[in-house]
């Protein structure tokens, strides 16, 4: 295992660093003193008996809590293999930093599965593998039941940096305080050249050795030659002015005074640097892209939008804040921080209007540094600088419905990235804040995106009944608010189909997505985005009611168009739709031609995912799951079987259990052993999944019913191989159950009603009631026929059937006669090497599966 990577230090000793290091802010050159607390922090951590904990670096703001986690990944860099910092002041931002740290780990990662990213993470770390040896620092977790559950347990080490004294009861914790007098001296003769011993004594004194003050007066003192005298008489003044208007109460009066007088410092030399620290108050104290503050250029007004345009200018201001340490700049990074209590220090200063005024450009600089197309993968890095703003400068709270989109439009963000909890939680603050602004029964654009946003989170966490009522309120809305072919009102809808599909009302979908189709060509026209998504769920819909045919047609239609739109065939799109029409082709029982187009699709991915999509992204496992059936359609069970088994694999690592798509992936797996003459193991991954759709699914659902389909023929067979009757009993008991369900949900004439009336036909036959198995036998083939057509395989298995059937009544004509046509026209069909084809010569009977496909 790689420990570390040995680089050549400056003093030609080799010395070791991590061989992942992740966001770890710039070390600070004027770091003083904290032996000590280093020393107790190390022991701690290195200790057998607080190992296994956190370890909390806890002190009141301003005393250098971070600054000594900065210095302790340094300096200890060399015993870890990986050091990771993650802002811990906002759960988004969080969540967002260890999700980054998946790839780092050699972990894949599935845009959209942001919860399963940081789940992934946490397990690695937790077994230590690929790396044993690591530190995350969770810097600024003051809310520690918020952040507990993101705290990896394992083989390295966890550092929190908070000013919470909760954290006392959850982790080994580490008392911060101001700097001895001695590290105060110290820092103030490396900070301040020339200053005595005794003039250092005072000002240490006069600032309480609190290390942020110190650092303010040193940068003053440092930059400016002012002497210590004149220093601590202003210092003097400063403070006694400040406790007789304005008693501090979240930070120390030597924090307030030192930075008063270096402001006033500012604010005489160089004005513009100041209006743009005000600015920067109204950020989140994370680190503020220049770029970001530049856009002011173009929506600040005058001076500033000048000021804001000239490069020197900018340059010169920026050298200004860092001089007197009023922001750290960080010039690799092109950022400027500033500190949470200076922020609060400006904040305070300002009068109401000057408040809301300023909050307000801000506003407008993160909105012009919106993308404004969170589904743009390219567009993710730009959202990803603006998120740690959007919440501290209170973008939710404004009125302007161009500042409401951007706060949407990271709901967005959040949901496609895979942090669906962040975005639900974004949703829902925009509903609270907005609705109460609006008043009762308001509903304006802004109010309804979030809604439709907020109805796509729970669609994705599995709430489907909250969906359901969230999307259809929001759909309601959205027709009377905004018109039937508004682009919001067309999404809503596309969305609202998939529930209906999830709720098993396929007719209802169908004729929904029929209409929306319509619509969203005549709005958008037939090549646009929205309209190939409607159209391929319109595909989706023609597919579930049994009218592949249809799906078919169309598919091949959307895949043409996504083709002529994006110019290649090896989009990510185009292979969608690829697949799409792969999956129709086989539904249709064109099993050789499917499974063609198939392998084309499944190979365009594999080169789609060494470039721009993981192996486990949700449309390559798809496909992967629909190309293990072809396989094993067209009789290749044993690479059907192992292609099952690994997608069903990254299903489980990376999708809920329930996930409708883990499920049909666990339901190809048992199909794929039972092929094999696994039936056990058929038999029990089966079993769950059909407990699993009655979970996730309503009890009515089509799905449910079918999966019954797939257990009862398991059962049967190991009935017929055991000799055990009553497990045959049973799966012809749960297929009459199963009958009655899909014939109240799907009605009489579906192919999954038809195929599960001829498994219970099989099931009576092995029972050994050979009139009633031809009966029901007799009923299906012509529906089959009419539904199906006569060469589908389905078709001609329950032909196949019915020969034994007959033979079974002593019709032995009839009989011999269906049995060679049908013979005949099945190795027409899949071949005459095909096993059920050589199942069927050897007079043997032949079983239908269900095959689901995605909502």
């Amino acid at each position: 295992m790689v420990t570390s990577i040995q680089v050549a230090s400056t003093a030609g000793q080799n010395r070791a660093v991590p061989v992942v290091w992740g966001s770890v802010p710039q070390r600070n050159k004027n770091f003083t003193g904290r032996d000590s607390l280093l020393g107790e922090l190390r022991n701690r951590v290195t200790s057998e008996v607080t190992a296994v904990l956190p370890h909390a670096l806890q002190g009141l703001g301003g005393v250098g809590k971070t600054q000594l986690a900065i210095e302790y990944a340094y300096r200890f860099a060399g015993d870890y293999q990986v050091v990771w910092w993650v802002p811990a002041d906002q759960v988004a931002l969080a969540r967002s930093a260890l999700a980054a740290l998946a790839p780092r780990l050699g972990l894949s990662v599935t845009p959209g599965r942001i919860d399963d990213a940081v789940a992934d993470v946490l397990d690695a770390l937790r077994r230590g593998e690929p790396y044993y040896h690591w530190l995350l620092i969770f810097d600024n977790a003051d809310q520690p039941e918020m952040i507990k559950e993101f705290l990896p347990h394992g083989t390295g080490h966890v550092l929190v940096t908070s000013r919470n004294h909760r954290w006392q009861s959850m982790a080994d914790t580490v008392e911060v305080d101001v700097f001895s007098r001695a590290e105060s001296l110290a820092f103030l003769h490396r900070r301040v050249p020339g200053i005595t011993a005794p003039e250092a004594d005072r000002l240490a004194e006069e600032l309480g050795d609190l290390p942020l003050a110190l650092e303010q007066a040193g940068a003053l003192q440092a930059e400016t030659g002012m002497a210590v005298a004149d220093y601590l008489e202003l210092l003097s003044q400063k403070a006694v002015k400040l406790l007789a208007e304005n008693p501090p109460s979240d930070y120390p009066v030597p924090v307030a005074a030192a930075w008063s007088l270096s402001v006033t410092r500012l604010r005489e030399q160089m004005p513009f640097a100041m209006e743009l620290l005000r600015r920067c108050a109204f950020f989140g104290p994370e680190p503020i892209s220049r770029d970001l503050l530049i856009l002011g250029r173009y929506v600040l007004e005058s001076p500033l939008r000048e000021a804001l345009a000239d490069p020197i200018m900018v340059s010169r201001a920026m050298r200004e804040l860092g001089r007197y340490a009023l922001a750290r700049i960080d010039n690799n990074r092109k950022t400027l921080q500033v500190h949470r209590l200076i922020q609060k220090l400006i904040r305070d200063e300002l009068n109401a209007t000057e408040s809301v005024q300023i909050r307000n450009e801000v506003h407008r600089l993160l909105r012009a540094a919106d993308p404004d197309d969170p589904d743009d993968v390219l567009k993710w890095p730009a959202y990803e600088t603006l998120l740690p703003h959007v919440e501290p400068s209170s973008v939710v709270e404004s009125t302007d419905p161009d500042i409401r989109r951007l706060f949407n439009n990271i709901a967005s963000y959040l949901y496609n990235v895979g942090d669906t909890r962040g975005c639900l939680a974004t949703a829902n603050k925009a509903l609270e804040v907005w609705e109460a602004a609006a008043g009762e029964g308001v509903r304006d654009r802004a109010i309804l995106i979030a809604g439709r946003r907020k109805a796509d989170a729970l669609w994705s966490l599995g709430e489907y009944q909250d969906a359901y009522e969230m999307r259809r309120t929001t759909m309601k809305n959205m027709r009377q608010v905004l018109g039937e072919n508004d682009q919001e009102t067309i999404l809503v809808t596309v969305g609202h189909s998939a529930d209906l599909r999830v709720r098993g009302d396929f007719a209802g979908a169908r004729a929904l997505d029929e209409d929306i189709l319509v619509r969203t060509r005549d709005v958008l026209g037939e090549d646009h985005t929205v309209s190939f998504i409607a159209a391929n769920n319109l595909a989706l819909d023609f597919e579930l009611t049994g009218d592949y045919d249809r799906a078919r047609t169309l598919d091949e239609k959307t895949l043409q168009d996504r083709r002529d739109f994006y110019g290649r065939d090896d989009d990510p799109n185009v292979i969608f739709s690829l697949n799409a029409v792969a999956r129709d082709t086989r539904q249709a029982g064109k099993y050789r031609q499917a499974r063609s187009l198939a392998e084309q699709a499944y190979h365009l991915y594999q080169q789609v995912t060494a470039q721009m999509l993981p192996k486990n992204h949700s449309w390559v496992l798809l496909q992967a799951k629909d190309l293990s059936v072809a396989r094993r359609l067209d009789g290749d069970f044993n690479d059907a079987l192992s292609l099952a088994r690994e997608t069903h694999r990254l299903y489980v690592d990376n999708f809920l259990s329930d996930h409708p798509d883990t499920l049909a992936a666990a339901i190809n797996l048992g199909n794929s052993l039972r092929r094999v003459g696994d039936l056990e193991a058929a038999a029990d991954l089966i079993e769950r999944t059909v407990e699993g759709y009655r979970r996730v699914l309503i009890a009515d659902h089509p799905y449910t019913h079918a999966s019954i389909l797939n257990l009862a023929v398991i059962r049967r067979q190991i009935g017929r191989d055991t000799g055990d009757m009553s497990l045959i009993e049973e799966a012809k008991d749960k297929l009459e159950d199963a009958l009655a369900g899909l014939d109240r949900t799907l009605g009489s004439a579906h192919h999954f009603t038809l195929t599960c009336q001829s498994s219970l036909a099989a099931a009576v036959a092995d029972l050994g009631d050979a009139e009633r198995a031809l009966e029901l036998d007799q009923a299906v083939l012509p529906r089959l026929t009419e539904v199906l057509g006569p060469e589908h395989p389905h078709t001609l298995m329950c032909a196949a059937n019915l020969a034994l059937d007959l033979r079974a009544v002593k019709l032995e004509r009839q009989a011999d006669v269906l049995a060679s046509e049908t013979l005949a026209r099945y190795r027409q069909a899949l071949g005459a090497e095909h096993t059920d084809v050589l199942e069927m010569a050897k007079g043997n009977r032949l079983d239908f599966v269900f095959e689901p496909s995605p909502f």
